[in-house]
């Protein structure tokens, strides 16, 4: 035997030990995974899906088709098995031949199928060209159903699609060539690690699978993560307030005060100073103060909308002018604090209170008439099941918030990271973004229903009213000169609909601006990146559609353009204010103690 055999042979034999090793890991980590399985928490059979009523009329309504307009039903049949019975004979033919090649593929390019095995392999690009075809297939016969409501139609679609995506040849070992090559390439390490990827992400949620999305020892809040410098200055059980050190020696007389969402923590505009909205609004040369919302346990189950304006917002403000000694403030509020300042608004042109002098709203909405992608989980299927758990248990658990958000972009933060995570044993990456997405808060019962059952499915903000604090607030109640920001891509918060409200607002000044991107990278995106741009358009008495037709398009950041409008609302140079005061004094260094809760 030579030396170059002897070598193979021994290769052969450790390639083969390692692989009888690999297998005795998974028979292991199975008996770990049956006891991580077993805590796992009933969930609601009316928060995993929508109403079988719904399948029940695309089914009713399908066969109404067929027997009203069967030629439609009968071309869609033939045209979906004419494709399919073309590519059986075509990748037969090739066979026949002697060819161990795929045939054409003239299936549209889908990053999913990006593996070049997908492309090259005749049984894999088989797979993927006939789901495909199945998946357009679907959703042409979906499409095709004229006699369901609009708003029913739109659930189907995105239901459907949903089912469709569950269902692709990706999230399934034997049919992802990609995660087949690595696991022979490993001997098996890869699925070993994938297993146990899978046990830890049990593990660490009782027994709920949540996919880490990043990874969680790469990021600490308050060392590499909401780090710019500031000081806590008050307290109560609603939230604490944030005072940042100023970094010029003068800054502008009106302070600004942030008011982030509480459904999320406030750090999305503090993740790192490259691309901080708190670190460059304080180099802008403003006192910028932060919200930091607690994160509610049971005992805030009757906390409400009340509660967040009455002890959250109005506290805020009035803390925050007697810390800087001024009778006005200028106020932002981020997706449902946008809502809430709005309300919180109108609530003080009423009561004659002139405490805000300018307010921002980022990815707003007040005027819910179109609830955009989201809307699917909004009828009483899902609303009603949300307000029975909530009320059961005293809030709405972010393990709900945070799987209806996943679900709006499945495939990126579902499907894809367990692919790659359980299937191919990779370790989550170091994302900051994908790391605060991870790092929910819960909800009060109270407040929940009051927002779900007033705002997102009556309306009453835009129409007759919502009720707040013994009295009911419009969008006509908001007076205050208002600079609104929304994202072309956003799935929460539909610009269309954050224009509408705005429209309907009775401030006589207002701006509103359509960022490039979504929900998060629309509002964080700093200047000096030049990632997205902006467009602008004056006029407000145009349809949604014909603003945008008729809108400037500026390249960069609307950063900018907000402080040029910002610094004429904030009044002339003052001293830099240090944090606090004699009737505040500092309780914590920022981030504070409520986001780490």
């Amino acid at each position: 035997m030579t030396t170059t055999e002897s070598d193979k042979s021994q290769s052969d034999v450790n390639s083969v030990t390692k692989l009888e090793t690999n297998l005795a890991k998974i028979e292991e980590l199975t008996q770990r995974l049956l006891v991580a399985m077993n805590p796992k928490r009933h969930v609601p059979p009316s928060l995993q899906g929508p109403s079988p009523d719904l399948y029940a009329k695309a089914a009713s309504a399908y066969w109404m088709e067929m027997i009203n307009n069967p030629g439609k039903i009968i071309e869609q049949q033939v045209s979906f098995w004419g494709k399919s019975v073309k590519h059986y004979v075509e990748a037969q033919h090739l066979l026949a031949q002697g060819k161990l090649e795929a045939p054409a593929d003239e299936t549209p390019k889908d990053r999913r199928f990006a593996h070049e095995l997908w492309e090259t392999n005749p049984y894999f690009n088989f797979i993927k060209q006939q789901y495909l075809m199945n998946a357009e297939a679907v959703k042409e016969a979906i499409a095709g159903i004229d006699t369901m409501d609009s708003g029913e139609k739109a659930r189907l679609e995105y239901f459907g699609q949903q089912i469709v995506d569950m269902f692709s040849p990706t999230n399934f070992l034997a049919t992802n060539p990609e995660a087949l090559s690595l696991a022979a390439e490993t001997e098996g390490e890869s699925l070993v690690q994938g297993l146990e990827n899978l046990i830890r992400d049990l593990e660490a949620n009782n027994g709920d699978l949540v996919v880490t999305l990043a990874d969680k020892e790469a990021f600490k809040v308050g060392e590499n993560l909401a780090t710019t410098p500031g000081e806590v200055v008050f307290r109560n059980h609603m939230f604490e307030l944030i005072q940042y050190t100023p970094v010029t020696e003068q800054v502008y007389e009106t302070p600004l005060l942030i008011f982030p969402p509480w459904i999320n923590k406030f750090y999305i505009l503090d993740l790192k100073p490259a691309n901080s909205l708190i670190k460059w609004a304080v180099e802008q040369g403003y006192t910028v103060f932060v919200v930091s919302w607690v994160n509610p346990d049971p005992t805030y189950r009757n906390t409400s909308m009340t509660d967040y304006v009455e002890e959250g917002y109005l506290r805020a403000i009035a803390e925050t002018k007697a810390i800087c000694k001024v009778k006005k403030v200028n106020a932002v509020g981020y997706c449902i604090a946008g809502t809430t300042l709005s309300i919180t608004m109108g609530l003080m042109a009423q009561r004659k209170d002139t405490s805000i002098n300018a307010a921002t709203l980022f990815t707003t909405l007040t005027d819910f008439s179109d609830r955009g992608e989201v809307g699917v989980f909004l009828d009483d299927d899902f609303v009603d099941g949300i307000e029975k758990e909530s009320v059961e248990e005293g809030i709405l658990d972010k393990f709900y918030m945070s799987r209806t958000f996943s679900f709006l972009r499945s495939n990126d933060l579902i499907y894809g990271p367990a692919i790659k995570s359980y299937m191919m044993g990779k370790a989550p990456p170091a994302f900051d973004l994908l790391y605060w997405n991870g790092d929910g808060t819960n909800l009060p019962a109270s407040m929940a229903v009051e927002y779900l059952r007033g705002l997102c499915q009556r309306d009453e903000l835009a129409t007759v009213g919502f009720p707040i604090a013994d009295t009911t607030v419009q969008l006509s109640d908001v007076k205050t000169p208002v600079f609104a920001v929304a994202c072309e891509t956003d799935h929460i918060a539909a610009w269309k609909s954050s224009y509408r409200g705005v429209q309907k607002m009775g401030s006589k000044e207002k701006t509103f601006v359509l960022s490039e991107s979504g929900h998060i990278a629309g509002i964080v995106n700093p200047p000096t990146k030049q990632k997205y741009g902006h467009y602008t358009n004056p006029e407000f008495d145009l349809s949604p559609e014909d603003w945008l037709a008729d809108a400037d398009k500026h390249t960069g950041s609307w950063w900018p353009r907000w402080d040029a409008w910002l610094s004429k609302k904030s009044g002339k140079k003052v001293k830099a204010r240090k944090p606090g005061g004699k009737n505040h004094p500092t309780l914590a260094p920022a981030p504070g103690t409520y986001v780490v809760s």
